[in-house]
């Protein structure tokens, strides 16, 4: 009979492109909680696949704010750069197997599509190329799944996406292979991130259905958007989260998620306020939206 660590396995992957800031926190922290109240395992990986997006340093960093915010990580932490050769083997087997092809297709010649790819380069047979990026097929039988958190969601990949890329013109793995694989590759069970990747998940589960494995069930969680409208990131230049406000953070962060913190942990130690998290997350109390409006000063 299997434990509750065996059952549950949440991960956070952050992408070493700049320190995180408090977007990140919020979506570490609801992974966090989440598989740790089940007695669960919590991974961490880099997704570092974008070289040029890469920023020295911001792995070293990210770590440290994990670990100063009181969320340590099970096991060795999985650097996707280090595994390139298993992503190239398999695109190379789904081609061999007519599952995927080769595209010479450009970003102008794809604008007029409202981002669907009109399947342009699927009977041309073009033969391999280093800028040639690599698709895969799909069918329009409704893909569908339902968030713990977002509800039934359902998508027709051929109508609303098109066949899609799994190795972009520059070589680079796409996201969507890449996070597949590894999240197979670690045994990852339970998904709980950000709600702009909520439109990613059903091309996700295309290919865990190629790939023959079980999908993680999947929780996305409303983007904390500044005041201005735009969420928080790192491209946008948000401002990072810093160790030595590492208590006010957290306590602004269960707020956020509307984990409701009696007043007198405001200030406690960081290990007292993760320890209450553990014990007091519920789910459920976050809304079932994309998106909340910045309502606290993020600590500094």
């Amino acid at each position: 009979m299997s434990s509750p660590a065996d059952s549950c396995t949440g991960r956070f992957a952050p992408t070493p492109s700049g320190a995180l800031h408090f977007g990140s926190l919020l979506a570490a922290l609801a992974s966090f909680l989440d598989a740790r109240q089940r007695h669960g395992h919590w991974l961490v990986r880099m997704e570092d696949l974008d070289q040029p997006r890469n920023k020295p340093g911001a792995q070293d960093q990210i770590l440290q704010a994990l670990t100063a915010h009181g969320m340590e990580w099970d096991g060795p932490i999985l650097i996707q750069s280090q595994h390139q050769k298993s992503y190239h083997e398999q695109i190379h087997h789904w081609v061999d197997q007519g599952l995927a092809y080769y595209c010479d297709c450009s970003r102008q010649d794809l604008t007029a599509q409202h981002g669907v790819y009109p399947g342009t380069c699927r009977g041309r047979h073009l033969p391999p190329a280093a800028d040639h990026a690599v698709r895969v097929r799909v069918t329009d039988e409704p893909i569908a799944f339902t968030d713990r958190l977002q509800g039934k969601i359902s998508q027709g990949l051929e109508s609303d996406i098109g066949d899609f890329v799994v190795r972009r013109r520059d070589g680079i793995i796409a996201y969507q292979l890449a996070v597949v694989m590894d999240d197979i590759a670690q045994s990852v069970t339970d998904i709980v991130r950000g709600a702009d990747l909520l439109e990613s998940t059903p091309r996700q589960l295309w290919l865990y259905q190629l790939l023959q494995a079980p999908a993680p069930a999947y929780m996305h969680i409303p983007l904390m958007m500044a005041r201005h409208g735009q969420k928080l990131s790192k491209r946008l230049g948000s401002a990072p989260i810093h160790s030595q406000a590492a208590s006010a953070s957290l306590f602004s962060a269960l707020i956020v998620l509307d984990q409701q913190p009696p007043a007198t942990l405001r200030g406690a130690p960081v290990a007292e306020l993760i320890a209450w998290g553990i014990e007091h997350w519920q789910p459920m109390r976050l809304p079932p939206s994309r998106e909340i409006l910045q309502q606290i000063e993020i600590p500094e």
